[in-house]
């Protein structure tokens, strides 16, 4: 008899052990399901950016560019003194793999130029956040703090009827874009802050659609009441996460002259596009 009670105590054991062991794995899915969920959330980690250096500023602009922003550098007689201005100046920063710069300030007869390039790569340490999207930020950022009008429809090419229709164009001082007022203007076209109705619609600080990712041109003239007034066109723009800062002055040397703001946009924007394409190389 105590032999038998023995072994029906052992068989209950073992059966009481085998209904632990498939209920234990049948609770293992829903466990395994959150492990699989919790580490798929840990993995769905925001991509990095595309870049991981930056380029060297001071040599990122070319001499025919650097003579053509800067027609200074071609009075200088001294070959050191000319080759130290095209050299530029690096600005101070203490971490080159994150932010650099460098800027060139050259005088000649007529004005003095100034031009500055800054590339800065941004890192987002928010691991649901990547790269691009932080730099996207910052840019958005910078875009709002330049304080750009709203674009105006059709006042590029204005009609009498698209003139009336437009209407006053948001931070501008122009009170109507008319094809009059834009065809009595000087052949050197100043900003709106300056003339009203001097600047076509065209050349208004603006958004750019072909330059990297997003772009934006700010175009300012000075009224501080300086007897020469310096006009400073900025080019801004993200290329994945790196944001490129391009800033170029002009400040006459004669009272009343003012600078022209077709030439120095077109002079920004090509080196804009130079630098665009130094990146993606």
């Amino acid at each position: 008899m105590q032999r038998k009670a023995y072994v029906t105590g052992t068989a209950a054991l073992l059966a009481a052990l085998l209904a632990g062991c498939t209920s234990g794995s049948g609770d293992d899915n829903p466990t395994d399901n959150a492990n699989a969920d919790g580490a798929g959330t840990a993995t769905v980690a925001a991509q990095p950016g595309k870049y991981r250096t930056l380029p060297e500023p001071c040599g990122a602009v070319d001499r025919d560019t650097l003579g053509s922003l800067l027609p200074g550098i071609g009075q200088l007689i001294d070959p050191v003194q000319r080759d130290k201005a095209y050299q530029g100046e690096a600005t101070l920063t203490y971490n080159t793999d994150r932010k650099v710069g460098c800027h060139w300030k050259v005088e000649s007869a007529a004005a003095t130029d100034r031009l500055s390039v800054d590339f800065e790569r941004v890192v987002s340490y928010d691991n649901t956040v990547s790269d691009d999207d932080q730099a996207q930020k910052l840019f958005q950022e910078m875009e709002t703090a330049a304080d750009l009008p709203e674009p105006s429809a059709s006042t590029s090419t204005p009609t009498p009827s698209s003139s009336s229709a437009t209407g006053t164009p948001t931070g501008t001082a122009t009170p109507t874009a008319t094809p009059t007022a834009t065809a009595s203007d000087e052949d050197s076209p100043s900003p709106a802050d300056s003339s009203p109705g001097a600047t076509p619609a065209d050349l208004q600080p603006r958004v750019l659609s072909d330059l990297g990712d997003e772009a934006y041109l700010d175009d300012r003239l000075s009224t501080s009441g300086s007897t020469a007034e310096p006009r400073t066109v900025t080019v801004v723009f993200r290329t994945s996460n790196v944001v490129v800062t391009l800033e170029y002055e002009e400040q006459p040397m004669v009272a009343g002259a003012v600078p022209d703001s077709k030439e120095m946009q077109d002079r920004a924007l090509d080196l804009a596009s130079q630098l665009a394409d130094t990146l993606n190389g």
